[in-house]
Protein backbone atom coordinates (compact mmCIF):
# COMPACT_ATOMS: atom_id res chain seq x y z
CA UNK A 1 0.00 0.00 0.00
CA UNK A 2 1.68 3.48 -1.34
CA UNK A 3 1.00 6.15 1.58
CA UNK A 4 1.39 9.77 1.19
CA UNK A 5 3.84 11.94 2.88
CA UNK A 6 0.64 13.43 5.32
CA UNK A 7 -0.93 9.60 5.56
CA UNK A 8 2.82 8.50 6.78
CA UNK A 9 3.76 11.44 9.54
CA UNK A 10 0.11 12.29 10.83
CA UNK A 11 -2.10 8.43 10.38
CA UNK A 12 0.61 5.63 10.83
CA UNK A 13 3.37 7.26 11.91
CA UNK A 14 4.48 5.30 15.56
CA UNK A 15 1.62 4.77 17.96
CA UNK A 16 2.37 4.82 21.68
CA UNK A 17 -0.97 2.50 22.09
CA UNK A 18 -2.83 0.39 19.33
CA UNK A 19 -5.43 -1.12 20.24
CA UNK A 20 -7.06 -4.22 17.82
CA UNK A 21 -10.87 -4.12 18.25
CA UNK A 22 -13.19 -1.16 18.76
CA UNK A 23 -15.98 -3.22 20.74
CA UNK A 24 -16.98 -2.19 24.22
CA UNK A 25 -13.68 -3.19 25.68
CA UNK A 26 -11.57 -1.62 23.14
CA UNK A 27 -13.07 1.74 23.33
CA UNK A 28 -12.99 1.57 26.79
CA UNK A 29 -9.01 0.54 27.11
CA UNK A 30 -8.48 3.61 24.85
CA UNK A 31 -10.47 6.23 26.20
CA UNK A 32 -8.65 5.06 29.88
CA UNK A 33 -4.87 5.18 28.10
CA UNK A 34 -6.21 8.29 27.11
CA UNK A 35 -7.00 10.07 30.24
CA UNK A 36 -4.14 9.33 31.66
CA UNK A 37 -1.84 10.34 28.94
CA UNK A 38 -3.83 12.66 26.95
CA UNK A 39 -0.78 12.97 25.09
CA UNK A 40 0.01 10.12 24.03
CA UNK A 41 -0.79 8.72 20.66
CA UNK A 42 -3.73 5.89 20.27
CA UNK A 43 -4.96 4.27 17.50
CA UNK A 44 -7.69 1.51 17.05
CA UNK A 45 -7.86 -0.78 13.82
CA UNK A 46 -10.95 -2.15 13.78
CA UNK A 47 -11.68 -4.97 11.15
CA UNK A 48 -15.26 -3.84 9.99
CA UNK A 49 -17.32 -1.20 9.30
CA UNK A 50 -18.89 -1.21 12.86
CA UNK A 51 -17.34 -3.28 15.70
CA UNK A 52 -17.33 -7.18 14.17
CA UNK A 53 -18.07 -9.17 17.21
CA UNK A 54 -20.62 -8.43 19.51
CA UNK A 55 -20.80 -4.62 20.72
CA UNK A 56 -23.45 -3.35 17.94
CA UNK A 57 -25.33 -6.72 17.77
CA UNK A 58 -25.94 -7.60 21.46
CA UNK A 59 -29.58 -7.86 23.52
CA UNK A 60 -28.88 -4.57 25.64
CA UNK A 61 -29.16 -6.47 28.55
CA UNK A 62 -27.54 -4.64 31.47
CA UNK A 63 -27.41 -8.15 33.81
CA UNK A 64 -25.37 -9.40 36.09
CA UNK A 65 -26.80 -13.11 36.02
CA UNK A 66 -29.99 -14.78 37.44
CA UNK A 67 -30.38 -17.58 40.02
CA UNK A 68 -30.13 -20.56 37.50
CA UNK A 69 -27.60 -19.42 35.27
CA UNK A 70 -25.16 -18.23 38.84
CA UNK A 71 -25.89 -22.13 40.20
CA UNK A 72 -24.77 -23.53 37.05
CA UNK A 73 -21.80 -21.35 37.30
CA UNK A 74 -21.16 -22.90 40.90
CA UNK A 75 -20.93 -26.40 39.68
CA UNK A 76 -18.43 -25.38 36.61
CA UNK A 77 -16.31 -22.41 38.74
CA UNK A 78 -14.43 -22.00 41.65
CA UNK A 79 -16.78 -20.04 43.94
CA UNK A 80 -15.12 -17.39 44.67
CA UNK A 81 -14.81 -16.98 41.13
CA UNK A 82 -18.27 -16.74 40.52
CA UNK A 83 -18.90 -14.46 42.89
CA UNK A 84 -15.85 -12.07 41.97
CA UNK A 85 -17.48 -11.82 38.10
CA UNK A 86 -20.46 -10.63 39.43
CA UNK A 87 -19.18 -7.70 41.29
CA UNK A 88 -17.16 -7.52 38.20
CA UNK A 89 -20.76 -7.13 36.16
CA UNK A 90 -22.06 -5.12 38.82
CA UNK A 91 -19.51 -2.12 39.09
CA UNK A 92 -18.76 -2.70 35.43
CA UNK A 93 -22.10 -1.64 34.72
CA UNK A 94 -21.53 1.51 36.82
CA UNK A 95 -18.49 1.95 35.43
CA UNK A 96 -19.93 2.26 31.91
CA UNK A 97 -23.37 4.87 33.11
CA UNK A 98 -20.83 7.15 34.80
CA UNK A 99 -18.65 7.28 31.32
CA UNK A 100 -21.73 8.01 29.15
CA UNK A 101 -24.53 8.71 30.92
CA UNK A 102 -27.72 6.93 31.34
CA UNK A 103 -29.68 9.09 29.16
CA UNK A 104 -26.96 8.94 26.38
CA UNK A 105 -27.16 4.91 26.45
CA UNK A 106 -31.34 4.94 27.34
CA UNK A 107 -30.71 2.89 30.52
CA UNK A 108 -33.58 1.32 31.95
CA UNK A 109 -33.40 0.53 35.52
CA UNK A 110 -36.61 -2.12 35.17
CA UNK A 111 -35.20 -5.17 36.89
CA UNK A 112 -34.24 -8.50 35.53
CA UNK A 113 -36.84 -11.69 35.43
CA UNK A 114 -36.01 -15.45 35.29
CA UNK A 115 -39.21 -17.50 34.51
CA UNK A 116 -39.32 -21.32 34.96
CA UNK A 117 -42.04 -23.62 33.00
CA UNK A 118 -41.23 -26.21 35.38
CA UNK A 119 -42.30 -26.21 38.97
CA UNK A 120 -39.02 -28.26 39.79
CA UNK A 121 -36.84 -26.46 38.49
CA UNK A 122 -38.45 -23.32 39.77
CA UNK A 123 -38.15 -24.12 43.31
CA UNK A 124 -34.85 -25.79 43.50
CA UNK A 125 -33.37 -22.47 42.02
CA UNK A 126 -36.05 -20.30 44.36
CA UNK A 127 -34.27 -22.45 47.55
CA UNK A 128 -30.89 -20.37 46.69
CA UNK A 129 -32.56 -17.18 46.92
CA UNK A 130 -31.60 -16.78 50.44
CA UNK A 131 -27.93 -17.79 50.19
CA UNK A 132 -27.24 -15.79 47.21
CA UNK A 133 -28.63 -12.46 48.47
CA UNK A 134 -26.30 -12.75 51.50
CA UNK A 135 -23.71 -13.21 48.85
CA UNK A 136 -24.75 -10.43 47.10
CA UNK A 137 -25.11 -7.87 50.19
CA UNK A 138 -21.86 -6.64 49.87
CA UNK A 139 -22.05 -5.85 46.03
CA UNK A 140 -25.59 -4.34 45.43
CA UNK A 141 -26.16 -3.15 48.59
CA UNK A 142 -29.59 -4.63 48.60
CA UNK A 143 -31.17 -6.97 51.50
CA UNK A 144 -33.38 -8.58 48.32
CA UNK A 145 -31.21 -8.93 45.17
CA UNK A 146 -33.51 -11.88 44.03
CA UNK A 147 -37.14 -12.39 44.94
CA UNK A 148 -40.17 -14.51 43.81
CA UNK A 149 -42.21 -12.16 41.98
CA UNK A 150 -45.77 -14.12 41.82
CA UNK A 151 -47.70 -11.87 39.34
CA UNK A 152 -45.05 -10.61 36.69
CA UNK A 153 -45.81 -12.89 34.10
CA UNK A 154 -49.96 -12.27 34.50
CA UNK A 155 -48.85 -8.86 33.83
CA UNK A 156 -46.85 -9.43 30.86
CA UNK A 157 -49.66 -11.87 29.53
CA UNK A 158 -47.45 -14.46 28.74
CA UNK A 159 -47.82 -18.20 28.63
CA UNK A 160 -46.50 -21.38 29.18
CA UNK A 161 -44.00 -20.22 32.01
CA UNK A 162 -45.31 -20.17 34.97
CA UNK A 163 -42.85 -18.99 37.51
CA UNK A 164 -40.90 -16.34 37.72
CA UNK A 165 -37.80 -14.81 40.24
CA UNK A 166 -36.77 -11.10 39.73
CA UNK A 167 -33.44 -9.59 39.92
CA UNK A 168 -33.83 -5.83 41.46
CA UNK A 169 -30.14 -4.97 40.32
CA UNK A 170 -30.60 -5.43 36.92
CA UNK A 171 -31.43 -2.99 33.35
CA UNK A 172 -31.89 -2.83 30.01
CA UNK A 173 -29.75 -0.51 27.29
CA UNK A 174 -30.44 0.39 23.89
CA UNK A 175 -26.78 -0.99 22.64
CA UNK A 176 -26.74 1.32 19.62
CA UNK A 177 -27.47 4.46 21.10
CA UNK A 178 -24.43 3.41 23.75
CA UNK A 179 -21.72 2.61 21.10
CA UNK A 180 -22.48 5.87 19.25
CA UNK A 181 -21.94 7.57 22.29
CA UNK A 182 -18.94 5.76 23.37
CA UNK A 183 -17.46 5.98 19.76
CA UNK A 184 -18.17 10.13 20.67
CA UNK A 185 -16.42 9.97 23.78
CA UNK A 186 -13.58 8.21 21.97
CA UNK A 187 -13.34 10.84 19.06
CA UNK A 188 -13.53 13.65 21.32
CA UNK A 189 -10.38 12.30 23.44
CA UNK A 190 -8.26 12.55 20.05
CA UNK A 191 -8.10 8.72 19.58
CA UNK A 192 -7.99 7.79 16.01
CA UNK A 193 -9.96 4.84 14.55
CA UNK A 194 -9.17 2.62 11.53
CA UNK A 195 -11.70 0.81 10.11
CA UNK A 196 -11.67 -1.84 7.54
CA UNK A 197 -8.64 -3.19 9.09
CA UNK A 198 -7.70 -6.75 8.86
CA UNK A 199 -4.98 -7.34 10.99
CA UNK A 200 -3.03 -10.64 10.05
CA UNK A 201 0.22 -10.70 11.48
CA UNK A 202 1.39 -8.97 15.14
CA UNK A 203 5.21 -9.28 15.89
CA UNK A 204 6.39 -8.04 19.38
CA UNK A 205 10.51 -7.11 19.03
CA UNK A 206 10.51 -6.11 22.17
CA UNK A 207 11.53 -2.43 20.75
CA UNK A 208 8.72 -2.09 19.10
CA UNK A 209 5.62 -4.04 17.80
CA UNK A 210 4.86 -4.30 14.25
CA UNK A 211 1.21 -4.99 13.10
CA UNK A 212 0.45 -5.80 9.47
CA UNK A 213 -2.66 -5.10 7.39
CA UNK A 214 -4.64 -5.57 4.74
CA UNK A 215 -2.87 -4.61 1.85
CA UNK A 216 0.77 -5.02 3.34
CA UNK A 217 0.43 -2.06 5.65
CA UNK A 218 2.69 -1.80 8.47
CA UNK A 219 1.97 -0.35 11.41
CA UNK A 220 4.42 0.23 14.49
CA UNK A 221 3.96 0.92 18.08
CA UNK A 222 5.25 0.64 21.26
CA UNK A 223 2.08 -0.86 22.92
CA UNK A 224 -0.86 -2.93 22.17
CA UNK A 225 -3.76 -4.02 23.14
CA UNK A 226 -5.90 -7.18 21.70
CA UNK A 227 -9.54 -7.03 22.21
CA UNK A 228 -11.42 -8.79 19.82
CA UNK A 229 -12.60 -11.20 21.75
CA UNK A 230 -14.34 -14.14 20.01
CA UNK A 231 -11.72 -13.41 17.50
CA UNK A 232 -8.52 -14.01 19.70
CA UNK A 233 -6.93 -17.09 18.65
CA UNK A 234 -6.90 -15.77 14.95
CA UNK A 235 -4.23 -13.34 16.13
CA UNK A 236 -2.84 -14.81 19.50
CA UNK A 237 -1.71 -18.22 20.65
CA UNK A 238 -4.30 -18.36 23.46
CA UNK A 239 -5.84 -21.20 25.11
CA UNK A 240 -9.52 -20.97 27.11
CA UNK A 241 -11.04 -18.71 24.61
CA UNK A 242 -13.63 -20.45 21.66
CA UNK A 243 -16.24 -17.91 19.80
CA UNK A 244 -19.88 -18.54 20.36
CA UNK A 245 -22.32 -17.16 18.22
CA UNK A 246 -25.69 -15.87 19.33
CA UNK A 247 -28.94 -15.68 16.89
CA UNK A 248 -31.28 -12.61 17.37
CA UNK A 249 -34.42 -11.88 16.21
CA UNK A 250 -36.79 -8.24 16.81
CA UNK A 251 -40.41 -8.22 15.80
CA UNK A 252 -41.94 -5.48 14.09
CA UNK A 253 -44.03 -3.32 16.55
CA UNK A 254 -46.97 -4.60 18.76
CA UNK A 255 -49.51 -2.74 19.73
CA UNK A 256 -50.24 -2.82 23.65
CA UNK A 257 -47.27 -4.49 24.41
CA UNK A 258 -47.46 -5.70 28.05
CA UNK A 259 -43.44 -7.41 28.16
CA UNK A 260 -41.52 -4.61 30.40
CA UNK A 261 -38.07 -5.55 31.68
CA UNK A 262 -34.95 -8.46 30.81
CA UNK A 263 -36.01 -12.11 31.02
CA UNK A 264 -34.36 -14.49 30.85
CA UNK A 265 -35.06 -18.48 30.61
CA UNK A 266 -33.31 -22.17 30.68
CA UNK A 267 -30.25 -20.71 32.99
CA UNK A 268 -29.47 -17.36 30.43
CA UNK A 269 -29.67 -19.78 27.19
CA UNK A 270 -32.70 -17.47 25.84
CA UNK A 271 -33.51 -14.05 26.63
CA UNK A 272 -35.68 -11.48 25.73
CA UNK A 273 -36.90 -7.69 26.62
CA UNK A 274 -39.11 -4.91 24.76
CA UNK A 275 -37.57 -2.16 22.50
CA UNK A 276 -39.28 0.11 21.09
CA UNK A 277 -42.52 -2.05 21.80
CA UNK A 278 -40.77 -4.83 19.64
CA UNK A 279 -40.06 -7.89 21.49
CA UNK A 280 -36.29 -8.83 21.02
CA UNK A 281 -35.72 -12.21 21.70
CA UNK A 282 -31.77 -14.37 21.43
CA UNK A 283 -30.70 -17.10 22.18
CA UNK A 284 -30.98 -20.94 21.93
CA UNK A 285 -27.14 -21.58 21.72
CA UNK A 286 -27.19 -25.05 23.89
CA UNK A 287 -29.46 -26.68 21.18
CA UNK A 288 -26.08 -27.30 19.44
CA UNK A 289 -22.88 -25.75 21.19
CA UNK A 290 -20.54 -27.46 18.63
CA UNK A 291 -22.18 -26.00 15.48
CA UNK A 292 -22.59 -22.49 17.38
CA UNK A 293 -18.76 -22.23 18.38
CA UNK A 294 -17.97 -20.45 14.92
CA UNK A 295 -16.72 -17.17 13.93
CA UNK A 296 -19.16 -17.53 11.00
CA UNK A 297 -22.17 -14.95 10.99
CA UNK A 298 -24.68 -16.50 10.04
CA UNK A 299 -28.46 -18.43 11.39
CA UNK A 300 -29.43 -22.25 11.45
CA UNK A 301 -32.29 -23.04 10.78
CA UNK A 302 -33.32 -25.29 14.36
CA UNK A 303 -32.22 -22.73 16.60
CA UNK A 304 -34.56 -19.91 14.53
CA UNK A 305 -37.62 -22.47 14.29
CA UNK A 306 -36.96 -23.18 18.41
CA UNK A 307 -37.26 -19.19 19.02
CA UNK A 308 -40.36 -18.42 16.87
CA UNK A 309 -42.34 -21.54 18.73
CA UNK A 310 -41.27 -19.87 22.25
CA UNK A 311 -42.05 -16.62 20.52
CA UNK A 312 -45.66 -17.37 19.54
CA UNK A 313 -46.38 -19.69 22.34
CA UNK A 314 -44.97 -19.02 25.52
CA UNK A 315 -43.98 -14.95 25.11
CA UNK A 316 -46.45 -13.54 22.62
CA UNK A 317 -49.28 -15.89 22.86
CA UNK A 318 -51.97 -12.80 22.74
CA UNK A 319 -50.31 -10.95 20.38
CA UNK A 320 -50.48 -11.17 16.13
CA UNK A 321 -46.57 -10.24 15.38
CA UNK A 322 -44.34 -10.38 12.45
CA UNK A 323 -40.43 -10.69 12.86
CA UNK A 324 -38.58 -7.31 11.28
CA UNK A 325 -35.16 -8.82 11.32
CA UNK A 326 -33.23 -11.53 11.86
CA UNK A 327 -29.24 -11.46 12.92
CA UNK A 328 -26.30 -13.09 15.16
CA UNK A 329 -23.06 -11.89 16.88
CA UNK A 330 -19.70 -13.57 18.04
CA UNK A 331 -19.00 -13.96 21.58
CA UNK A 332 -15.86 -15.09 23.49
CA UNK A 333 -16.64 -17.88 26.20
CA UNK A 334 -14.31 -20.57 27.95
CA UNK A 335 -14.19 -22.56 30.64
CA UNK A 336 -14.87 -20.24 32.76
CA UNK A 337 -17.24 -16.89 32.54
CA UNK A 338 -13.68 -14.70 34.42
CA UNK A 339 -12.31 -12.48 31.40
CA UNK A 340 -8.61 -12.99 30.20
CA UNK A 341 -6.47 -9.92 30.55
CA UNK A 342 -3.27 -10.99 30.92
CA UNK A 343 0.45 -10.14 28.88
CA UNK A 344 1.03 -12.31 25.43
CA UNK A 345 4.83 -10.92 25.63
CA UNK A 346 6.58 -7.85 27.17
CA UNK A 347 4.54 -5.55 25.21
CA UNK A 348 1.02 -6.93 24.30
CA UNK A 349 -1.70 -7.31 26.22
CA UNK A 350 -4.91 -9.60 25.41
CA UNK A 351 -8.45 -8.35 27.48
CA UNK A 352 -11.11 -11.59 25.87
CA UNK A 353 -13.60 -13.82 27.01
CA UNK A 354 -16.17 -11.70 28.00
CA UNK A 355 -19.04 -14.75 28.58
CA UNK A 356 -21.84 -13.19 26.61
CA UNK A 357 -21.44 -10.19 29.50
CA UNK A 358 -19.31 -7.77 27.29
CA UNK A 359 -22.23 -4.83 27.97
CA UNK A 360 -21.73 -5.37 31.87
CA UNK A 361 -17.98 -6.05 32.28
CA UNK A 362 -16.19 -4.78 29.16
CA UNK A 363 -15.83 -0.66 30.69
CA UNK A 364 -13.77 -2.49 33.70
CA UNK A 365 -12.22 -4.92 31.57
CA UNK A 366 -10.52 -2.35 28.91
CA UNK A 367 -9.95 0.00 32.46
CA UNK A 368 -8.12 -3.39 33.89
CA UNK A 369 -5.85 -4.03 30.87
CA UNK A 370 -4.61 -0.87 31.15
CA UNK A 371 -3.66 -0.33 34.53
CA UNK A 372 -1.64 -4.00 33.77
CA UNK A 373 0.30 -1.87 30.66
CA UNK A 374 0.76 0.83 32.92
CA UNK A 375 2.16 -1.21 36.03
CA UNK A 376 5.20 -2.46 33.71
CA UNK A 377 6.04 0.49 32.32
Amino acid sequence: MQLSYWEKELFFNKSDLIIIGSGIVGLNAAISYKLKFPKKKVVILERGILPTGASTKNAGFACIGSVSELSDDLTKMPEDTVWETVKLRFNGLKKLRSIIGDEFMDYQHLGGYEVFDSKQSFEKNAEKISEFNNQLYDVTGLKETFKVNAIKIKDSAMQGFKFCIENKAEGQINTGLMMRNLLDVAQRLGILIFNNMNVTTITDSNQDIEIICNENLVLKSEKVIVATNGFAKELLNISDVEPARAQVLITKPIPGLKIKGSFHYDSGYYYFRNIDDRVLFGGGRNLDFSGENTTQFGLSEKIQNQLDYLLSKYILPENKFEIDLRWSGIMGVGSEKKPIVKFISNNIICAVRMGGMGVAIGSLVGEQAVNLLVSKS
